[in-house]
């Protein structure tokens, strides 16, 4: 849910809080770990960072790079980050 709204949206701070409200219901009523969940959601509102991304604008201009470039770092580098972050998430709910 995360990912899928950063993605529509740009901004990983909105994409987590509104997945955050949109999944607690099911949470409660699943009884998954509400940890584990926080800990999905943030993965989740860590991907696919693009032109939508204020951080993506920012990383573009201090390092000098072009589009393209930034695309294949900074956005490569978050997802990255978020793919291995629902991974570990997905391992942890086995020993929790």
């Amino acid at each position: 849910m995360a990912t899928l709204i950063r993605v529509c949206l740009g901004s990983a701070t909105v994409a987590g809080i509104t997945a955050a409200g949109v999944v607690a219901p099911m949470a409660q009523t699943s009884g998954v770990d509400p940890n584990l969940m926080v800990l999905a959601v943030g993965a989740g509102s860590l991907m696919f960072s693009h032109v939508n991304d204020s951080a993506f604008w920012m990383f573009k201009e201090y390092f000098g790079l072009s589009l393209k470039d930034t695309f294949r770092s900074c956005t490569m580098m978050e997802t990255l980050v978020g793919s291995f972050g629902i991974v570990f998430v997905l391992l942890l709910s086995l020993f929790v």
